[in-house]
């Protein structure tokens, strides 16, 4: 990484949803770097909320051509604690969770911690739906390509 790398991230924006939940979802991803902007999406017909949320964060990282410096921001918590607290937990007790089942979505999980190995992340919780209009557009995003499902 150059100094241009250091000085200045990429910033990314990500979401994912279903409706219903578990049922037809959506995801997005914002990447915006050096005033250019990237704008990925996609679906599936039978998955989950946390399911949407991880893969957008996954695609976005798995997206960048060379490591980087990143703020990630997300609106899922479930994501947010599980890559900043509870994963260090759960590769110690390989893969199990605290009440020693497996970790749910831990496919994903594994491909999430792949993409952010490659990268320098700084992962940033943001509140959704409230002020913030690049999650809002994430949402849009995300909303489109499940509504495209049919």
């Amino acid at each position: 990484m150059g100094s241009d790398a250091a000085a200045e991230p990429v910033e990314i924006w990500t979401d994912g949803g279903c409706k219903p939940n578990p049922g037809p979802g959506g995801w997005a991803a914002i990447l915006r770097y050096r005033g250019h902007e990237r704008e990925l999406s996609g679906a599936e017909p039978a998955t989950t909320n946390n399911r949407m949320e991880l893969t957008a964060a996954a695609a976005a990282l798995e997206a960048l051509k060379r490591p980087s410096r990143v703020a990630l921001h997300t609106d899922s918590q479930y994501v947010a604690n599980g890559i900043t607290r509870w994963r260090q937990g759960w590769v110690r007790r390989n893969w199990r969770n605290a009440a020693g089942d497996p970790v749910a979505n831990m496919d994903l999980w594994q491909r999430l911690l792949a993409a952010a190995a490659l990268h320098e992340v700084e992962w940033r919780w943001v509140r959704g739906h409230a002020d913030d209009p690049m999650n809002h557009r994430a949402d849009a995003l995300a909303t489109a390509a499940r509504q495209r499902l049919g």
